[in-house]
């Protein structure tokens, strides 16, 4: 697809958000249109993103539909079921509400107020992810040495294969979150690492696909390097305490 018809496609979805959002979503305040469509980077088959804003709502909700031949995933709100989200992008390390809010086209009555939060999205994601630290940070830590202990060894190619696919995340997410850069899930975290540093990406990359071909010996030693960098192996000590409410009675 060149840029003419990335534009074409861009400008037609547009006009379906704006239609959607005046027909499904009346009496909302604004809404942030995003996703790679409207970055000129989708295709065909890539989705819309919406977050609706509504003054005040019961509970948020997100849902999926397909209008005029486009999916759509519609975030719904208020700006404090919103600011939660928000917030919990910053926690967690993966931005997705932040980036759609970011970085989407702006439709609706309220656009002074749609300007203000888009603007504080965009300054939390140029402050980058909170330095890894505390349960989350020792659970993955643990996550990533429990997965490459599974690589020690001779297992059948299958098996390799399987672990690989786990541990692909979480050593992303170490990757990427121990260098002080966000993380993101399934089609993302290449694309983060890829930008964070391109060798290490194409080593990441033909590591991994080894493994997903039987031979995890590459891919250990790259999780074994990325545990070094944050005191190595991470078993012995480890302990995750159960909620008080983890009890059936009856």
């Amino acid at each position: 697809m060149d840029d003419i018809q990335k534009h074409v496609l861009a400008e037609r979805a547009l006009a379906v958000a704006r239609h959607c959002i005046a027909s499904r979503y009346a009496g909302a305040s604004f809404a942030y249109i995003a996703g790679s469509i409207m970055r000129g980077e989708g295709t065909v088959l890539s989705d819309i993103d919406l977050v609706v804003l509504f003054p005040s709502l019961e509970r948020a909700w997100r849902e999926s539909f397909t209008e005029d031949g486009f999916p759509i995933e519609a975030f719904v709100h208020d700006p404090q079921t919103l600011a939660h989200y928000l917030h919990q992008d910053a926690d967690s390390g993966y931005p997705i509400m932040a980036n759609m809010v970011a970085t989407g086209c702006i439709m609706g009555s309220d656009i002074d107020s749609a300007r203000v939060i888009q603007a504080k999205a965009a300054t939390m994601l140029a402050a980058g992810p909170k330095p890894p630290a505390g349960a989350d940070y020792d659970m993955l830590r643990y996550q990533v040495t429990d997965l490459a202990d599974d690589l020690r060894g001779a297992r059948p190619p299958e098996e390799v294969a399987a672990i690989a696919a786990l541990l692909y995340q979480k050593l992303a997410d170490l990757i990427l979150l121990g260098r002080g850069v966000w993380t993101g899930r399934g089609k993302w975290a290449p694309r983060l690492m890829k930008k964070l540093d391109a060798q290490l990406a194409a080593e990441f990359d033909a590591a991994f696909r080894l493994a997903a071909a039987g031979d995890g010996v590459r891919f250990l030693a790259l999780a074994d390097r990325e545990l070094a960098l944050h005191g190595g192996r991470y078993f012995e000590g480890f302990k995750q305490d159960a909620p008080l409410e983890a009890r059936h009675l009856g």
